[in-house]
């Protein structure tokens, strides 16, 4: 398994991927996650998205080629607040693996290279938020070391 990185060009060989995480979060929240988006919105979205100076994204590619899975992450500068110290951390906003590969190593290889490309930067933090149904990432992030330090909670009508 090669992790490479994705250029915004390439941003369509996600929506496979992206497509099976939504439905994961549409079946769960129907309230939040509107049903079935386009794969032309979808590849329109990333692609504007990945185009972005702190937005970057690797995949999981097998000698073969064939897409394993993917992780879109962000590096964020957070000013200090009387509140809070000034930080810089890694977000990671999405960890995806085909269907088939899952629970062979490559959700936790993609975020380990994120956490070695945080490490070249000197950055010492790494976030991400996940939803309580998703109890797989919530597995591979604790595997990692990341542990809930908040919970955030709605109300819809």
């Amino acid at each position: 398994m090669k992790i490479l990185d994705l250029p915004p060009s390439e941003a369509a060989r996600l929506i496979p991927l992206l497509q099976d995480l939504h439905d994961l979060h549409v079946t769960h929240q129907p309230a939040r996650h509107p049903a079935a988006p386009s794969d032309a919105a979808l590849g329109q979205w990333l692609q504007d998205w990945l185009q972005e100076e702190a937005i970057t994204a690797l995949i999981a590619e097998s000698p073969q080629g064939a897409l394993l899975g993917y992780v879109i992450f962000g590096i964020e500068h957070r000013p200090p607040l009387p509140v809070r110290f000034e930080e810089t951390r890694v977000m990671v906003h999405h960890v995806a693996t085909a269907a088939a590969f899952r629970r062979m190593g490559v959700g936790l290889a993609l975020l380990n290279a994120v956490k070695h490309r945080a490490k070249s930067q000197s950055i010492n933090t790494i976030a991400t938020t996940y939803a309580p149904f998703n109890t797989a990432s919530a597995g591979l992030f604790q595997s990692l070391g990341l542990q809930p330090v908040m919970t955030m909670a709605e109300w819809r009508t």
